[in-house]
C-alpha cells in the first residue's frame, strides 16, 4: 500500500439538519402559512373590533377587555384586525419569513 492510498478522504460530515428549514418545507408541502400576532396593549383602546371581526377567532378579552392572542396557529393572514384598528395596536407578520438564508446559499 502506498503512502497515496493510506490518505484516502473520508466523505464530508453531514451539517446537523436545520428545524426551521424542515418545519418550513412541511409547512409548505400542506399549503399552510404561519402568522405572529403583536399587540401594542398601550396603544389599545379596547373597542373590540379584533376580537368581533376575526373570521378564526384569535383572540380573547383580558380582564381590561383588550385582546390577547389565545390560538395564534389558526391565523390565516388576512390582517382585517390590524387594517381595522382604530389604534394601530395590532401587526400581524409571517412566521416564517424567506429573509434567512440557508448556509449552502452564501
Amino acid at each position: 500500500m502506498t503512502a497515496r492510498q493510506s490518505r484516502k478522504k473520508s466523505p464530508p460530515a453531514e451539517a446537523p439538519a436545520d428545524p426551521y428549514w424542515e418545519e418550513r418545507a412541511r409547512l409548505e408541502k400542506k399549503g399552510k402559512k404561519l402568522f405572529t400576532q403583536t399587540i401594542f396593549h398601550d396603544w389599545c383602546k379596547a373597542c373590540g373590533i379584533c376580537i368581533r371581526f376575526c373570521p378564526k377567532q384569535v383572540f380573547e378579552k383580558n380582564g381590561e377587555g383588550k385582546p390577547v392572542v389565545v390560538r395564534p396557529d389558526l391565523c390565516i393572514g388576512c390582517r382585517f384586525c390590524e387594517t381595522h384598528c382604530p389604534d394601530f395596536a395590532i401587526a400581524i407578520s409571517e412566521r416564517f419569513p424567506d429573509r434567512r438564508r440557508r448556509q449552502d446559499d452564501k
